[in-house]
């Protein structure tokens, strides 16, 4: 059985109706210091992934991700939105990273900057709206996995190598909507297949992209315009 966030946010609100004269209060920010960095950033949903993937820098999205879902409606996030800038990693940490993401009822978008690569390109395909810098970089390449030991023990993981592959090309189906041959010759092909971000949103791995000189030039005009 999966855990389902919007029903145990349901049942956390249940409790507090029974608990007369308890108001819930937002709670007071820290202020943020250079110590305690990025503190707006989370109280309005923004998770920033910028390094490899692994449990040690995967854990605290995936629990922030829960703690969004389990707050109360006043303060919680309408959207949460994870920034991406990473060469890849672990795919068991990106496996459990996208699980948290595709059961929240908070819907998590999206954003390349940067780089997203391997696993990177895995989890901005898997957001609500997916988006990307003009000036990122994103790769794709085929499951790959460093083993070494017996005969038999090699045997035995290419089980786990064979499912791991089934699921990659499961996702890309599931979050770009192309065939397994079209990914296979292009997507999963034997070498890394480097995009840009137009070719990403021609296969559909994301949906929009963001131009920060064109950003750039609005801020400006609107700064004249004041």
């Amino acid at each position: 059985m999966l855990y389902n966030f919007a029903n145990a946010k349901k049942s956390t609100k249940n409790k507090k109706e029974k608990v007369k004269n308890n108001p819930i209060l937002p709670p007071t920010p820290p202020t943020p210091t250079m110590e305690n960095p990025g503190t707006y950033l989370r109280d309005n949903g923004v998770l920033c992934l910028a390094e490899s993937f692994k449990q040690e820098s995967v854990m605290p999205l995936i629990y922030s991700i829960m703690e969004y879902n389990l707050m109360p409606d006043e303060v919680a996030p309408e959207r949460i939105t994870l920034m991406i800038n990473s060469p890849g990693g672990r795919i068991d940490s990106c496996l459990a990273l996208i699980d948290s993401m595709k059961m929240s009822s908070i819907p998590v978008d999206t954003y390349c900057t940067g780089l997203a690569a391997s696993c990177g390109i895995l989890t901005l395909m898997a957001g609500d709206r997916r988006y990307a810098s003009s000036t990122s970089q994103i790769m794709s390449h085929q499951y790959a996995s460093g083993s070494g030991g017996k005969e038999h023990e090699l045997y035995g993981r290419m089980k786990s190598f064979e499912q791991t592959s089934r699921w990659m090309e499961n996702h890309y189906m599931e979050c770009t909507g192309n065939t397994v041959k079209k990914i296979r010759k292009h997507l999963l092909g034997p070498t890394d297949v480097w995009l840009s971000a137009e070719e990403a949103l021609e296969w559909n791995i994301i949906d929009d992209i963001i131009d920060p000189y064109a950003v750039n030039r609005s801020l400006r005009q609107s700064d004249v315009a004041q």
